[in-house]
């Protein structure tokens, strides 16, 4: 079956992420590993660790992805930000590995300098001291942002170039963000779109590096460079552009994240239906509770 899940809040401990998910029928999920938008970080007791493990197993709830904080910023020239990005980053990725998660997903950041090649350059760099600290048993992905001013990967040819200054394994891929590739111009509203946005992937990078699909869609119009994320099917991508991105057969086997707005309690599992209704998945016929 295929992997769908949401964003599922830590609150209360980082176990219960995964007790929201299964009482939303997820069979995949992703999370904050601490608060994002906070540099304070603390140490994960063995218990906390031990009972997310535990139901991971227990529900069967994979891949999980971690997405990492929202203050790093490895792009910059601020040389202590970039610092401390590189920590936080660390810290992201040693949680990861204590929680054997999947994967860590990554903004890069931003960069107030004109010299685009350069800020590539310092993240690169800021990547390369990430992977010589350890063998990392988790993988770490670039997410595709919305091509907002000074940002850096909002564009797949930009992204490779990146990633292809990147040694040893940390880097496994990228996360394809259907909001912020419609808000950074890859019209993905029809078939020739789609296919224009695989093919620039495929020969940049290669199908093989697309490891998660966050399916948001835009309250932005295309080449908007808005980010401001949509419910699946009522924004400017619409469901017909949505559900022919995710029957493509090119993907069809890459697991679905959505972050869609959560105003109401039953934004969720709103989100979730349409999304399977649109796959054809009975989630009570597969359903192994």
């Amino acid at each position: 079956m295929r992997r769908i899940g949401v964003h599922t809040s830590i609150a209360g401990g980082l176990h219960l992420s995964l007790e929201r998910a299964r009482e939303l029928g997820c069979n995949t999920v992703q999370i904050f590993s601490h608060n994002p938008r906070s540099w304070l970080l603390n140490d994960l007791s063995e218990k906390e660790i031990y009972l997310f493990k535990n139901l991971k197993l227990k529900y069967d709830i994979k891949p999980i992805y971690i997405h990492s904080s929202y203050l790093i910023n490895i792009a910059t020239t601020d040389l202590t930000l970039r610092i401390k990005s590189i920590n936080m980053l660390l810290y992201e990725m040693k949680v990861a590995d204590l929680l054997e998660a999947d994967y860590v997903i990554l903004h890069t950041g931003s960069t107030s300098s004109k010299d685009k090649k350069q800020a590539r350059a310092f993240i690169t760099d800021a990547l390369n001291k990430v992977a010589e600290k350890n063998n990392w048993r988790t993988g770490l992905l670039i997410e595709n942002t919305s091509g907002i001013k000074n940002d850096l990967t909002s564009n797949i040819r930009d992204i490779a170039k990146i990633m292809k200054g990147v040694k040893g394994n940390i880097l496994k891929g990228i996360c394809l963000d259907t909001c912020h590739a419609f808000a950074s111009g890859y019209d993905i509203r029809t078939s020739s779109g789609i296919n224009k946005l695989l093919k620039e992937i495929d020969d940049h990078l290669g199908f093989n590096t697309i490891k998660l699909i966050h399916l948001n869609d835009s309250k932005g119009k295309v080449n908007s460079k808005i980010d401001r994320h949509q419910h699946v099917g009522l924004g400017e991508i619409g469901i017909k552009g949505l559900s022919l991105l995710i029957k493509n057969y090119k993907l069809k086997d890459i697991p679905i994240i959505l972050e869609t707005p959560k105003k109401q309690p039953t934004d969720d599992s709103m989100n979730l239906m349409v999304v399977r209704n649109i796959l054809n998945i009975d989630i009570n016929r597969n359903s192994n509770k």
